[in-house]
């Protein structure tokens, strides 16, 4: 596995060959990334305020969205200290956390008011005070965020963004009765359509600087038998708004010890365990997370993408 990103440069789509008028097909970089959160790192998204465990407060739909080891992987490769990285659909201090952790200004977009709360509480409890003032919060929706970051537009290194799930019928996930004590399915604002989220995708065009990073982060899921994929759907919408999809990035988010990948079952995964002569498919275990990392090119003519 490498822990490493491959060069952004050496991807990307067809390119002409010098010299000749063929194309030459370069396959995209590939990476991944080890995202367990399970080290004493991620502490800040381990712990609650009464001791136990953050993960445990969160329904299985919104468990780990970003999750903070991602966040540094994301963070380190993709700016400098000082740079500024905002977040869209935030759903814990993971990311601001990890950022001003790294000495990066951190800003999320949370509409929610008890959930903006709840994250300013946990940073201030995990991070000291002049870290933790490296992270701000704007009350402004996803597809709103070239509006609630006005004063930073065409400034931003880095957009970190785990979209909510979407069913095939183009409308979000609902969250079951059952996870009523989610800090996330509790809010409001998450049902978004389809058509916000090609609204967030160019408010985040808007706030990035000429060489900035679009980082989208997407699970494969079953859905009535069959298998969604919302990353060739990202990756249509990022093409359309003139972005480059430089890497594609496999974040591996259990534990691996030598050559076994250690998935723990929740009980409602225990609950669906049948017969292995069974021709019903098998519980799911969710072990990665793919994430789309995409460029906003400089201007025709302009060199220097760092």
């Amino acid at each position: 596995m490498n822990d490493t990103p491959s060069t952004p440069e050496a991807s990307g789509a067809d390119r002409h060959s010098p010299g000749s008028g063929t194309k030459v097909r370069r396959l995209l970089p590939l990476t991944v990334w080890l995202c367990s959160d399970t080290s004493a790192t991620a502490k800040t998204s381990g712990q609650s305020h009464g001791g136990g465990s953050a993960e445990g407060e969160y329904c299985p739909l919104h468990r780990r969205t970003v999750g903070h080891q991602l966040a540094r992987h994301l963070i380190t490769a993709c700016t400098r200290e000082g740079d500024l990285v905002a977040e869209a659909y935030t759903t814990s201090e993971a990311t601001l956390a990890a950022a001003a952790g790294l000495g990066r200004r951190a800003v999320a977009c949370v509409p929610d008011f008890p959930l903006a709360r709840r994250i300013r509480a946990r940073l201030d409890a995990a991070l000291p005070h002049e870290v933790a003032a490296l992270a701000a919060m704007r009350p402004c929706r996803p597809d709103q965020m070239a509006r609630g970051l006005a004063d930073h537009l065409g400034q931003v290194e880095l957009v970190i963004a785990a979209p909510p799930p979407y069913r095939h019928d183009g409308q979000t996930r609902r969250a079951s009765a059952g996870d009523h004590r989610c800090p996330v399915c509790r809010t409001g604002f998450w049902m978004n359509s389809q058509e916000r989220f090609r609204s967030f995708m160019a408010a985040a065009w808007q706030v990035l600087r000429p060489g900035g990073r679009l980082a989208v982060i997407t699970t494969a899921r079953h859905e009535h038998g069959r298998l969604v994929d919302a990353a060739p759907r990202i990756i249509r919408e990022a093409a359309g708004l003139r972005f480059r999809y430089v890497q594609h990035i496999i974040a591996v988010r259990v534990p691996v010890e030598g050559d076994t990948l250690v998935v723990q079952a929740e009980p409602r995964g225990l609950a669906e365990l049948r017969d292995v002569r069974s021709r019903a498919l098998p519980p799911v275990a969710k072990v990665h997370a793919d994430v789309c990392l995409f460029t906003k090119p400089f201007p025709v003519g302009r060199d220097g993408d760092r």
